[in-house]
């Protein structure tokens, strides 16, 4: 083979492996201000990785305080968040990805387990938005539970949740957590 085709071979193959990376660049590398791509199950679940750790703030029109515990489990193929851990409201979302979708089922406190779709045409490496996608123990036109929702990566340490509530087929209301990531504890005596 003659040196030309060996270099448009190496071209070709490094141009296809640069495109590849670069979802993945833009999801960390760019400050969020240029992040206006739309994203991919894969980059989208990723960000939710990012997310391990404690998170406080707060929840709700009264503003009550909120604790929100992401997790990384089933050997990287589960994350685990828990609203409200250790209380009589717990409820807990579990984010994991099948085939080409990412999909989220909620655990709620009301005892149904509504799922929802990453709306891949709508979210961004900055906002996600799930879209309801059926669900077990309810009956979506009459009961009520959460119907959809969104979580803003606002940047520095900082996340936005919100979540649709809906009762009779219509929404009656969006939950929204305003969260900071947790300071880290310290190893004391050091």
């Amino acid at each position: 083979m003659n040196r030309n085709g060996i270099e448009l071979r190496w071209l070709a193959a490094a141009a296809v492996l640069a495109a590849l990376a670069v979802p993945g660049l833009r999801a960390q590398g760019l400050p969020p201000e240029h992040i206006t791509d739309h994203v991919d199950a894969r980059v989208a679940f990723h960000r939710l990785q990012g997310l391990a750790g404690e998170w406080t703030g707060t929840a709700g029109k009264d503003s009550i305080p909120a604790t929100v515990t992401y997790r990384i489990s089933a050997n990287g193929t589960v994350v685990t968040e828990v609203l409200f851990p250790d209380t009589d409201h717990e409820m807990m979302t579990l984010y994991y990805l099948q085939g080409s979708d990412l999909l989220a089922t909620h655990y709620c406190a009301a005892g149904n387990r509504p799922q929802f779709k990453l709306d891949l045409m709508k979210s961004t490496p900055r906002e996600l938005i799930f879209a309801f996608d059926g669900g077990a123990g309810f009956n979506p036109g009459k009961d009520n539970h959460i119907h959809n929702g969104r979580i803003a990566f606002t940047g520095d340490g900082k996340l936005d949740t919100f979540w649709s509530f809906y009762w009779a087929g219509e929404e009656k209301s969006v939950e929204d957590f305003h969260l900071t990531r947790a300071a880290k504890a310290g190893k004391a005596g050091r």
